[in-house]
């Protein structure tokens, strides 16, 4: 026996289902947040400065700066 296969008879239309998409407002703020800070730092990263008080930090910000520039 042979299983019939479904047609739609007609396409849908956007919005025709009733469905509402909205997104939290994290999914627009974290991304823009992270393009801000990147966009900062790839425009001045001459003016970046590493926290004197912890002598790790410094040096591990001063690696990235180095592997960055190679």
């Amino acid at each position: 026996m042979a299983a019939r296969a479904h047609t739609r008879t007609h396409a849908p239309v956007a919005g025709a289902s009733g469905v509402d998409i909205r997104l939290p407002w994290w999914a627009v703020a974290l991304p823009a947040l992270a393009f801000a800070v990147l966009l900062l730092l790839i425009a001045g990263p001459g003016e970046a400065h590493a926290a004197s008080g912890d002598p790790t930090v410094a040096y591990l910000v001063e690696r990235i700066q180095q592997a960055l520039s190679h």
